[in-house]
């Protein structure tokens, strides 16, 4: 965000324009200027893509014949400028019927200036064709920290020399897809499609909407179309070719399909078995159903991100898919909620620009902790907001960081961070938090109808949300949203005649703003807990309450909604009292925490009852930081620490256990590390392995080479990780 003063001067009431209304005007160009950008005019819109395409392995190329129907925007226009990376083209021309008109054109290997036949109205649409090669391998194109490559198209092993399959898939976030069909690649157009590829007869494909027929040529190769009935952005535009096998699912009458390597086929339901239930939650949530034709979700090879939610197709990294015993250890719920809620926050309503990428990332990743407080209860909810919030505080120093909605910045891959994901995830949940759920809920539902099929930023969340509520929702976006940082409070709490007091200073660094606080504070006297809200919006501030007696315990903001740090002075006695008496996730986990940088008895207390947490995490952390050369509590943890060891449902907190108990050196412990051995988690028989290292090193190196090459190449990373969390 630092600029030399002259450009900030130059745009700064541009700047302040966007802020207050949305509007984006600012184009990013390869000048100076590029440090700011926003919406490109909207001359022409995209209407309906028609493609078909084949695919030449040994060159790695992409055929392609496009019919392109537009019209223009408003203005009436004679020119039409696509985006198309490094193409070459064999003919462009006007259809009018049956007639094709060939067309005057300049391309400068990223896009393509067409003159059209005549002035075009905005009542009218025209059809451009392009016969064109699209040869993706010949980009120099660069990815991002979260996008790694921006090729587009992309053919994995298609010699056949690899030991891995052969593939072609696609990936078009941000603006890739215009390498491999040319198009107007930017998130606020919208275009229904008909793709039809041509390939070897033996491979499966997809793509986004409906399989509407399969033709098997002459040649050996077939032709798959399908087709999108419904609008939706180029970026998210798909196609996988491979030797899939599909397993077919279904939600209210609609095909759920996953599309998995054949050795991991058998696993489909365990891997992906809760879409189904997930898309009957979201859809209820939020009160509108699940808009697309189908919802599929395909494994791919080498692939440059996590996973994409391409419209009705999303596409995973081969992380995914995994056999049974790997389940045992892991799986990725959290990636497939993700990407399944980016079908409404995303895909049905599509970020207007990459400044808001918020509008579809904070969302999805929203939808992730959501997801977990249906399946897991609040505690699955509160520690996936927990790990956000700590994504969001590592992104931030001295309370310094930017803004979730940025209309400029260097380079558009800049919006995928902790800021855009988990900071925005938790943010919403604040506001769901201070308007209620009913109103939240109610409001996203406006908000998606509102602007069904088209694009939307976060004015018009704010809009939305304000129709519903009846309330100025402008402090909370102008402060959460439009400018950037995070509080950072010290708290020091007090009892004086009667009164409990707390002192408040923010004390983020001094270029951060002043925040507006309204939080809740639990007073907990004689047994009884007291509920008082106060508003912090000064940089120092004083409250007072009258309180039947002194307090034992003080817990401000006990629904931990707030976005940022609280540092509050306690004693390891309050986070024992803490964690047993105000047990929320967060408050046992810091008292944890805490614990563990302590070594006090009532420290040694606290992680003693987080041997037995309902979370594996925070048992986890207890394990590994109890003191068992503290004699009063060793006994009643090395029995915990056994029944972890054995009969765990995580494989994770059984691997630290076993570890835990062999760092004992007592040899009564040798026959668990042999057993575990034998266990069939890979977590499992990598600690027994590090564990028996403990007692007979021959014996642990011996045990290894009875291992067979799949259990063997699958524990040691494992061995490695464990090893260095000792």
């Amino acid at each position: 965000m630092n600029t030399l003063f002259l450009k900030c001067t130059l745009i700064s009431i541009v700047l302040l324009a966007c802020q207050k209304t949305g509007a984006q005007t600012i184009d990013q160009s390869k000048d100076e200027l590029s440090t700011y950008r926003v919406t490109p005019l909207k001359v022409n819109d995209l209407v309906h893509t028609k493609l078909e395409v084949s695919f030449d392995y040994g060159k790695r190329y992409l055929y392609g014949k496009e019919w392109l129907t537009l019209k223009p925007h408003f203005y009436e226009t004679d020119s039409l400028t696509l985006d198309a990376k490094g193409m070459d083209f064999k003919e462009i021309a006007i259809i009018s019927g049956k007639t094709k008109t060939p067309l005057k054109y300049r391309y400068d290997k990223e896009q393509l200036f067409i003159t059209l036949n005549k002035k075009y109205k905005s009542t009218e649409n025209y059809t451009i064709f392009i016969d064109y090669t699209a040869k993706p391998d010949q980009l120099k194109a660069k990815g991002s920290n979260a996008i790694t490559d921006a090729k587009g198209l992309y053919f994995i092993n298609p010699d056949g020399k690899d030991d891995k399959p052969i593939q072609i898939w696609t990936q078009g976030e941000t603006e890739a897809s215009s390498a491999w069909f040319p198009t107007i690649d930017k998130p606020n157009q919208k275009t229904t499609s008909e793709i039809a590829m041509t390939v070897e007869a033996k491979y499966t494909t997809l793509s986004n909407g409906k399989l509407t027929s399969q033709k098997a040529n002459k040649n050996g190769t077939r032709t798959d179309i399908w087709k999108m009935d419904l609008p939706n952005s180029p970026y998210l535009f798909m196609m996988a070719v491979g030797d899939f096998k599909i397993y077919k699912d279904s939600y209210n009458g609609k095909e759920v399909s996953y599309y998995l390597e054949p050795k991991f086929a058998p696993y489909a339901k365990q891997i992906f078995g809760k879409t189904p239930d997930m898309m009957n939650f979201y859809s209820k949530m939020l009160g509108v159903e699940y808009p697309w034709v189908k919802y599929a979700q395909v494994v791919a090879r080498d692939y440059v991100s996590g996973a994409m939610e391409n419209t009705s197709a999303t596409l995973h990294g081969e992380y995914v898919q995994r056999t049974e015993r790997e389940l045992l250890d892991e799986n990725q719920e959290s990636t497939i909620a993700h990407e399944l809620f980016h079908q409404w926050f995303g895909d049905y309503v599509t970020a207007e620009s990459w400044s808001n990428l918020s509008m579809n990332e904070s969302f999805a990743t929203l939808g992730e902790v959501l997801w977990h407080g249906h399946d897991a209860g609040q505690d699955g909810e509160d520690r996936s907001r927990y790990e956000k919030l700590q994504n969001c505080l590592r992104s931030s120093k001295n309370g310094i960081s930017p803004p979730l909605a940025r209309f400029y910045y260097k380079n558009k891959e800049d919006m995928f961070d902790n800021i855009t994901y988990s900071k925005g995830s938790i943010i919403l949940y604040a506001i769901k938090n201070q308007m209620g759920d009913a109103a939240f809920y109610k409001s996203l539902n406006r908000y998606l109808t509102a602007n069904a099929f088209k694009s939307g930023e976060s004015h018009q969340l704010r809009l939305a949300m304000e129709e519903v509520t009846g309330k100025d929702w402008s402090p909370y976006f102008n402060q959460w949203y439009y400018q950037g940082g995070n509080p950072i409070l010290n708290i020091e709490y007090g009892y004086t005649n009667g009164k409990a007091t707390i002192a408040v200073n923010q004390v983020q660094d001094a270029s951060v703003q002043t925040f507006n606080l309204p939080l809740k504070v639990d007073f907990y006297v004689n047994g009884t807990k007291i509920r008082k809200d106060i508003l912090i919006d000064k940089r120092e501030q004083n409250f007072s309450f009258d309180v039947p007696a002194q307090p034992t315990f003080v817990d401000l903001d006990p629904d931990k909604i707030l976005v940022g740090q609280i540092i509050d002075n306690k004693k390891i006695a309050d986070y024992l009292y803490q964690y047993k008496n105000a047990p929320s996730y967060y408050n046992r986990i810091e008292a944890i925490k805490f614990a563990a940088k302590d070594k006090s008895h009532d420290a040694q207390l606290i992680l003693l009852a987080g041997l037995e947490d309902q979370q594996d995490d925070l048992r986890i952390l207890s394990i590994k930081e109890i003191d068992l050369s503290d004699t009063k509590t060793k006994e009643a943890a090395l029995k915990s620490l056994l029944n972890i060891a054995k009969n765990d449902k995580k494989t994770a907190s059984r691997a630290a256990a076993i570890i835990k108990l062999a760092s004992t050196g007592d040899p009564v412990y040798k026959d668990l590390m042999n057993e575990s051995i034998k266990n069939q988690s890979y977590n499992v028989i990598a600690a027994g392995i590090i564990g028996l290292t403990k007692f007979s090193p021959d014996e642990a190196n011996k045990a290894l080479t009875t291992l067979d090459e799949d259990t063997t190449k699958h524990i040691t990373p494992l061995m490695k990780k464990l090893n260095n969390q000792k």
